[in-house]
């Protein structure tokens, strides 16, 4: 007989929240997923008509967000293409201490309610100057500097296209000007010191930040295509003259809502 599965399993809580979302919602399954970072949370607006929306807190094994910046809701839309999508206003980060699962289980959920594509935003510190404050950067690829992965035991998955070529070529159809680049998560909370961010520049890191790879990981891992897209609301340590403040990330964010809207509106429209 086989043994059912424990109540804390990662799968099992994610087909659980899947659960709970369809039933909130009445529909059958998601399309596509957004996840918006600190920054972007004032772009979930009009990506389509409403469906309805829930405290992430209210659905199985999430928890309402910590950081300034980010919004705590899951809302569900129809887009224009007549897709169902659902926006996660907020995201656990590993540094919270909730462990890995809990950061991996926004998309595993998604991923259990049926969603194929995945759009993973965040605010990040840039190592190019070009690319100042309220820049949007498609991620071509990552390195992963938390120490953790979301997998378990011998779990061999392909990261030689982590973020889809695919959908960059996409999201560029929609603002041709979007430059790529690579993302360095670290740890956190706090900030990368100088030497830190010189050493992810010799790692060919062109963005540092606090999230997104170990969602791309377990996304990857349960099939989804990703799309990764970075704001770059700072200069990092050492390139920046000034020290780094998370309410500069919050202000870049609004300054920025306009472009992030009109990017986010185009690409629910193109999925």
């Amino acid at each position: 007989m086989q043994t059912p599965p424990h109540p804390t399993d990662p799968a099992d809580l994610a087909a659980r929240a899947a659960t709970a979302l369809r039933q909130r919602f009445d529909v059958e399954s998601l399309d596509l997923a957004l996840v918006l970072g600190s920054g972007w949370s004032a772009a979930a607006d009009d990506l389509g008509e409403p469906i309805g929306q829930v405290e992430l807190a209210e659905l199985p094994g999430f928890s309402a967000p910590v950081v300034a910046g980010h919004g705590g809701q899951l809302r569900c839309v129809r887009t224009p293409n007549q897709k169902v999508a659902a926006i996660l206003t907020g995201r656990t980060h590993f540094y919270e201490g909730r462990g890995v699962d809990a950061v991996a289980h926004g998309v595993r959920t998604m991923a259990a309610a049926g969603a194929s594509t995945l759009v993973l935003t965040n605010g990040c510190g840039s190592l190019r100057r070009e690319w100042g404050p309220g820049t949007p950067v498609l991620i071509s690829d990552h390195i992963n500097l938390t120490g953790s992965t979301p997998l378990r035991g011998a779990t061999f998955i392909d990261l030689s296209e982590a973020y889809s070529k695919r959908l960059r070529d996409l999201a560029r159809q929609v603002d041709p000007s979007l430059p790529e680049g690579v993302y360095v998560q670290f740890r956190g909370p706090q900030y990368e010191t100088p030497a830190e961010v010189r050493m992810a520049g010799v790692l060919g890191g062109d963005l540092v930040g606090m999230s997104t790879t170990l969602e791309t990981i377990a996304a990857r891992a349960v099939g989804l295509e990703v799309l990764g897209i970075s704001l770059a609301t700072n200069l990092a340590a050492g390139i920046s003259p000034e020290p780094l403040d998370h309410a500069e990330v919050i202000a870049a964010g609004k300054e920025a809502a306009p472009r992030l809207a009109a990017l986010l509106r185009g690409l629910v429209e193109a999925l």
